[in-house]
């Protein structure tokens, strides 16, 4: 992991966390002032509202990311989301363009991307608000979200997977035809972070190997069991958990 934290209880807190699951925290800095915090209410429902508040976040520039060069060259997939500055991701956008590794965007918090990004994005994962937001009309005109994937492959999206929470996802790759997946029925206690693990399931399934359909099953069931959990880092499972919660549905060609 590439990223700030602050120099407060939270730093330490989110350190630990990350090396406890055995993350390489080598490029995560350490800087004064506050950490990254979201404010999160949730609803008996299990749905959220995030107010993100991005203390070091802000800080973590282009030449902190030039530092880590070393590290993002053997990456073979980047993952980037929007409570960085926006340079920054445009930065690492470049950086992966240049060296042929997939890019994959979380635009989240949502916000107007330019078009020059959008183009160098291998795979963009809004939900339905942010994709919204990224199209300014979807919202407003009812086409519903085969039409909003379209309209971001159009606007230079290489691929698009929308995710739409329980009603599950879209998966639109520019040379084949859309693909809508239902999500796994679970009890939903906390949706904190389940874009989060969806993202990171879906990396690690293409990594394997997987088309990018059977990567969004696989996808699913991460977030799946994430959202059954409180909690943001705490509700991540293992891949021994997911492969478990596969097996017990019968889903075992894409373990």
């Amino acid at each position: 992991m590439v990223g700030n934290v602050g120099d407060d209880t939270f730093g330490a807190q989110l350190r630990q966390g990350l090396e406890s699951a055995g993350v390489d925290t080598s490029y995560v800095h350490t800087v004064k002032g506050s950490s990254g915090i979201a404010l999160i209410t949730t609803g008996s429902s299990g749905e959220n509202s995030i107010v993100v508040v991005p203390g070091a976040n802000a800080g973590l520039t282009p030449k902190l990311l030039e530092s880590a060069a070393p590290l993002l060259e053997r990456a073979a997939f980047l993952l980037a989301q929007l409570e960085i500055p926006l340079e920054t991701v445009d930065c690492l956008s470049q950086f992966a363009e240049r060296h042929h590794i997939p890019f994959m965007l979380d635009p989240a918090p949502a916000r107007e991307l330019p078009q020059a990004l959008l183009r160098r994005v291998t795979w963009i994962t809004p939900n339905e608000s942010e994709t919204a937001e990224l199209l300014k009309t979807a919202a407003k005109d009812g086409r519903g979200s085969s039409a909003a994937a379209d309209q971001l492959l159009a606007a230079g999206a290489q691929n698009v997977l929308l995710k739409r929470g329980s009603q599950g996802c879209v998966v639109a790759e520019r040379a084949r035809p859309q693909e809508h997946l239902p999500a796994f029925p679970v009890n939903a206690v906390d949706t904190t972070a389940a874009g989060d693990a969806f993202n990171a399931g879906f990396a690690v399934a293409l990594l394997r190997g997987h088309s990018a359909l059977h990567s969004a099953v696989f996808a699913s069931a991460v977030a799946a069991i994430s959202v059954s959990k409180p909690g943001a880092q705490s509700s991540m499972p293992s891949a021994k958990e997911v492969d478990e919660f596969l097996r017990q549905r019968r889903i075992v060609e894409i373990v």
